[in-house]
């Protein structure tokens, strides 16, 4: 049975808690294909665990039907969901964060709707987080079935991230992710807009736990993550969660200090012993340039800092959300 709910100009309220025991959160952009086959799978999972589960679906600005495909889907299903609408799209994280905002359950999960992540790493998920072994649980890619050049890239982000920004990460990175109840509200509770989900997790502590799979080839359909928006996720993960950049352009400054100190060193030995006929002409314009190269690079990485403090500060929602359906499973189905 379709509830329509009331589409709000600010996003969600935290949901209370009600007689959902599981949440399983996915934000959908573009994902039509996939979207029956992902209601099966949640209504198996349903089936085979003690407790009611419920899907919240967040569709994201889908520039397909995918909210109309969703909508046949979960009318011919006895899955319990929700499907919340944005305004325009907002990005992966914002709709996982309004997703988490209306999940009713006592334990929540995040997958993606292409598929590429198999359910059983959130029947995983589940177990462990009821059964205390942890609060927050992570998927661990340890193989994927991408192709060459996209595992190679991303690869290689995850690795600079856990070098140089977080220890902990998993070398293969992260893409879903299960947690209590308290967590979630205490993410959705964040007031940052530019900032990175993955970095905030392992911010906050609390006891977690990696569970390993194998990333499955794209069920149908293109990727939404292009490399525009891998790009700004990389300098959002860097700039809000460590001070990396302008640590080293202080040391790129320190560096440049040592050079000008000892070019001047030499240009002053050259006019002493007069082999320099136009006294400090090459090395000031060498100077010149380090220093106006040194200065803009500054600029911007302060910049980039100021910018995401005065985004911060305006104290918008982090998506609007335009429509809310609830799907409720009737008793005796």
């Amino acid at each position: 049975m379709t509830v329509p709910g009331a589409g709000g100009d600010v996003g969600l309220p935290a949901a209370e808690a009600g007689p959902i025991t599981w949440s399983v959160v996915v934000p959908v952009y573009g994902n039509r294909d996939s979207l029956p086959t992902l209601v099966d799978r949640l209504v198996a999972l349903d089936a085979e665990r003690t407790g009611r589960l419920e899907g919240v679906f967040v569709i994201d600005g889908s520039p397909d039907d995918s909210l109309d495909v969703l909508r046949t889907a979960l009318a011919g299903s006895r899955l319990t969901a929700q499907v919340l609408t944005h305004s325009r799209n907002y990005g992966s994280f914002p709709a996982i964060r309004t997703g988490l905002a209306a999940a009713r359950g006592d334990y929540i999960a995040v997958m993606a709707a292409d598929l590429q992540e198999p359910v059983e790493v959130v029947t995983a998920f589940f177990d462990a987080i009821a059964a205390g072994t942890c609060d927050i649980a992570v998927g661990e890619r340890v193989g994927r079935n991408d192709p060459p050049l996209s595992s190679l890239a991303s690869r290689l982000y995850w690795r600079l991230y856990q070098r140089f920004i977080n220890r902990d990460i998993p070398t293969g990175g992260i893409d879903v992710f299960g947690c209590t109840r308290e967590i979630a509200q205490r993410i959705v509770a964040f007031p940052e807009t530019h900032t990175s989900l993955i970095g905030l997790l392992y911010w906050m502590g609390y006891r977690r736990r990696q569970f390993p799979y194998v990333r499955q080839p794209r069920h149908s359909g293109k990727s939404g993550w292009t490399f525009r928006r891998k790009l700004r996720y990389l300098f959002d993960s860097i700039y809000a969660f460590t001070d990396l950049p302008i640590v080293l352009l202080q040391v790129l400054g320190l560096l440049g200090t040592f050079v000008s100190i000892l070019v001047g060193i030499i240009v002053f030995l050259g006019w002493l012993t007069g082999n320099i006929r136009e006294p400090g002409y090459t090395p000031l314009m060498i100077a010149i340039a380090g220093s106006s190269s040194v200065l803009l690079l500054g600029l911007g990485v302060v910049g980039s800092y100021v910018w995401r403090t005065y985004e911060n500060g305006k104290g918008r929602p982090g998506a609007l959300v335009s429509g809310h359906e609830q799907y409720e499973r009737e008793e005796g189905r």
